[in-house]
């Protein structure tokens, strides 16, 4: 039942979704082809509508894949009026098929590729952002917070993927480092009085957390 719900839930909020530009469906299809984790339409809309509600200029992508996340937050960069979105994997093909993709969609000026391990890549950035993107392997999540801190600028906003894992996060049987991890990283969020933090349960679940100081 629950599953079923699930997916009847994962379906309705995509076709709600406007259609996208052919580039970035073919990037859905391979994905879907490939069976490559992507954020989804749902959430990629998410995502740009955050960035437009904040007029975020400077976008860092933690894991980055091919690019589908990154197109998304290069349109809302373009539409804000320009600025810059940081792709990071560490993937030298994934970066080039990444490359590839955004020209193809018009936004490659707005990108910086990066092909190494994404929190160094953070750490050596020049900030603030207003807008950073975690989805790095997950028990990673916890130590990356305090480099995101430190790049992220009063009243900008963090948005982390896969926050609902699969519902392993309250299957309490479930003691996996990656588990426990995002268990972790999401009581860290919730609790602290630095960040004001909901979890939207789409697709996977985005935890998005903005940073009061």
């Amino acid at each position: 039942m629950f599953n079923n719900y699930k997916a009847s839930l994962e379906r309705y909020l995509d076709e709600l979704v406007p259609e996208r530009p052919s580039e970035l469906q073919k990037m859905e299809a391979y994905a879907d082809k490939h069976d490559f984790p992507i954020i989804g339409p749902a959430s990629g809309q998410a995502c740009y509508q955050i960035a437009r509600m904040i007029q975020a200029k400077r976008i860092f992508e933690l894991g980055s894949g091919y690019g589908y996340s990154t197109a998304w937050f290069a349109r809302a960069v373009h539409e804000n009026g320009g600025g810059e979105v940081h792709h990071v994997v560490w993937d030298e093909e994934l970066s080039h098929m990444a490359q590839d993709h955004l020209q193809t969609l018009g936004y490659s000026d707005l990108v910086t590729f990066h092909a190494s391990e994404a929190v160094q890549a953070l750490q050596q950035a020049n900030g603030p952002f207003d807008l950073i993107f975690n989805d790095i392997d997950k028990p990673a999540y916890p130590a990356s917070l305090a480099v995101i801190e430190q790049k992220l600028r009063p009243g900008g906003v963090l948005i982390i993927d896969n926050m609902l894992w699969g519902g392993r996060v309250w299957d309490q049987t479930d003691q996996s480092e990656a588990t426990q991890a995002i268990r972790q990283t999401t009581d860290m969020l919730t609790t602290s009085p630095n960040w004001i933090s909901s979890l939207m349960p789409i697709r996977d679940g985005l935890l998005v957390a903005y940073k009061v100081s």
